[in-house]
C-alpha cells in the first residue's frame, strides 16, 4: 500500500483499545478499511500479538484535558467509539467509577467538539443498566431509565452529559446488554464460570442463578458498533443485544454439556447484591431498523469458544 493510499483510508479512535472490547472493536474497525488509533493509560503497551494489524497507541488518560485534547487533534478522526470505562458494576472506587466514566466522557466531547475535523460518527459504550428493575418483559428504548447501582447512574450521567455537544456532534449512544468472549476479565460472571470448568474443579460459589441475562457474543457486540458507525444515525440511543435472555442456570446447563461434567454450584450471600436487576433483556428492534438483520453467534458456541481457549491455557500449564 502507497502512502497515499494509506492517507485516503478512514480514521478510527478507539479510547480503550487495550480493553476487552476494544482489542475486537481495533480488529474491525481494520478489516473495515480504517486506520485506528487508540487511546491506553500510561505505560501501558500494545503488543503485536494482540494487535497483529497495526494500531496507533496514544497515551492520553481521559482525566487529562491536555492529553486527550492532543491526542484528538493529532488524530483527526473521522469516527470516533468511546470504550474507556470503569466496566464493572461491583467496583468499590465509587469516586472513580464517577469520575472516569462521566468527566472523562465530557473531556472527550469537548476535545471532539473543538477540533476543526468534524467527524462522522462519535459512538459512546453506554449500558443497558441503566434500565435497572425495569418491568416490562423485553425492554426497549422508550422504557424510562431506573438505575440501580452507580455504575448505572454513571452511564446514564454521561448520556445527558453527550447531550451538551448534540448539536456540534454526531453522536450514537449505544446501550449493549451483557456480552462476553475469549480475553474477559476473570472479574466478570461467565469467564469466571468458564474457568471453573476449564479448570476441571468441582465446585463453585455463585450468586443467585434466577437472573436472567441477555447474553451476546463480543464479537457481534463489535460487529453492531460498526455497523451504527456506517449508518450514523445521529442522535439515537440504541440497544445492542440478542433479544432473549438466558438463566445462569440454563447458562451453566450449557457448559456442563460442554465440559462433560456438572459442577457443584454453592450459592453465596456475598454474591447476591442487594440491588440486584433481576431480569435484563433488551429488543433489538430498534438497532435492526437502522442497519438490518445479522447473523448471531448462538450462546452455547461463544461459551465453547471460550472453554475451548481456556482449557488450552489450562493444559499449556500443566
Amino acid at each position: 500500500m502507497t502512502h497515499s493510499d494509506a492517507a485516503a483510508r478512514p480514521r478510527a479512535l478507539i479510547t480503550g483499545v487495550g480493553g476487552f472490547t476494544g482489542r475486537y472493536m481495533a480488529a474491525r474497525l481494520a478489516a473495515d478499511g480504517y486506520r485506528v488509533w487508540g487511546t491506553v493509560r500510561d505505560g501501558e503497551s500494545l503488543g503485536d500479538e494482540a494487535f497483529p494489524f497495526g494500531v496507533t497507541a496514544l497515551e492520553a488518560d481521559l482525566l487529562d484535558r491536555a492529553a486527550i485534547a492532543h491526542a484528538v487533534e493529532s488524530v483527526q478522526p473521522d469516527v470516533i467509539v468511546h470504550l474507556a470505562a470503569v466496566a464493572h458494576v461491583a467496583d468499590s472506587d465509587v469516586a472513580r467509577t464517577y469520575v472516569v466514566n462521566v468527566v472523562g466522557a465530557r473531556n472527550l466531547l469537548e476535545a471532539l467538539a473543538h477540533q476543526k475535523h468534524v467527524p462522522r460518527a462519535v459512538l459512546l459504550a453506554s449500558s443497558a443498566n441503566v434500565y435497572g428493575n425495569a418491568t416490562n418483559g423485553v425492554i426497549d428504548e422508550k422504557v424510562v431509565p431506573q438505575p440501580a447501582n452507580d455504575y448505572a447512574v454513571s452511564k446514564l450521567a454521561m448520556e445527558y452529559v453527550a447531550k451538551r455537544w448534540e448539536a456540534q456532534l454526531p453522536v450514537i449512544i449505544a446501550r449493549p446488554f451483557n456480552y462476553t468472549g475469549v480475553g474477559q476479565s476473570l472479574d466478570f460472571l461467565i469467564p469466571k464460570i468458564v474457568d471453573h470448568y476449564a479448570r476441571g474443579e468441582k465446585t463453585i460459589s455463585l450468586g443467585n442463578l434466577h437472573v436472567a441475562r441477555d447474553f451476546s457474543d463480543v464479537r457481534d457486540v463489535v460487529h453492531a458498533y460498526a455497523q451504527l458507525i456506517a449508518a450514523a444515525p445521529r442522535g439515537a440511543t440504541v440497544n445492542v443485544c440478542s433479544g432473549s435472555g438466558q438463566t445462569l442456570g440454563a447458562l451453566l446447563g450449557m457448559l456442563a454439556r460442554i465440559a462433560g461434567y456438572e459442577i457443584e454450584v454453592h450459592v453465596d450471600p456475598r454474591f447476591v447484591r442487594a440491588n440486584e436487576v433481576r431480569q435484563l433483556i433488551g429488543s433489538n428492534a430498534k438497532l435492526r431498523a437502522i442497519v438490518g438483520d445479522s447473523p448471531r453467534k448462538r450462546l452455547e458456541d461463544t461459551l465453547r469458544w471460550m472453554y475451548e481457549e481456556a482449557r488450552e491455557r489450562v493444559l499449556e500449564t500443566q
